[in-house]
């Protein structure tokens, strides 16, 4: 699959890109999707959720009525989760919501993400750029000038670029990563891709090792 290199105006600049059929041409796993996606969701999580169990809440241990002859759920002290105001039963802990996956199904993950944004023609290749200064406006038209304004669009990048990274920060739908930080998630989130051409050359090395 051949995309023409545009530049920051929207213009082509008369060169071509084949894309690389091992990463952006297989058959997508979907199950391996999901694995990678969970993992990266549950890794955001704090896990530092927490309920009092009745143990842990402050009443008296009076038994509050008869254990028989009542007419409802037998239940002992103030504190039961039966009564309102009581303990919770079961109720979250804190705890480690990270897991581990196998390297080669993360890359598998990756390749998914991206052959799918391939099938959607959700890619676009841009020459590598930078701004003079961090300004919203001049990311703002970058995204105009490639039609992508009002959709999510994910930039990858090949190294740190302080002033399209500031430029970009306070857009709700546009994010700036580095190709060698990509993962799944962030691809399956994203309405469009845009890469540049060194980025292209680092997932194509990173994900064909």
């Amino acid at each position: 699959m051949e995309l023409s290199v545009l530049n920051i105006k929207g213009q082509e600049t008369g060169r071509k890109v084949s894309l690389n059929e091992a990463v952006f041409g297989i058959e997508p796993n979907d199950h391996v999707l999901y694995l990678d996606v969970k993992q990266y969701l549950g890794n955001q999580r704090q896990g530092t959720a927490k309920a009092k169990e009745r143990s842990e809440h402050a009443g008296s241990t009076r038994k509050l009525g008869r254990q028989k002859g009542g007419g409802g759920a037998r239940h002992g002290d103030i504190n039961s989760p039966l009564l309102k105001g009581g303990g919770r039963v079961f109720g979250p802990k804190p705890r480690d919501y990270r897991t581990k996956l196998n390297k080669k199904v993360k890359v598998l993950a990756r390749k998914s993400a991206l052959s799918y944004k391939a099938q959607e023609d959700a890619i676009l290749v841009v020459e590598d750029f930078n701004f003079e200064a961090p300004k919203t406006k001049d990311f703002i038209n970058v995204t105009k000038n490639l039609k992508v304004d009002g959709k999510k669009v994910l930039l990858l990048l090949p190294d740190v670029n302080k002033n399209v990274y500031l430029s970009a920060r306070n857009l709700q739908r546009s994010e700036v990563m580095l190709a060698s930080s990509l993962n799944a998630y962030k691809v399956l989130n994203a309405d469009v891709l845009v890469v540049t051409e060194k980025s292209l050359e680092i997932i194509d090395e990173i994900l064909t090792k």
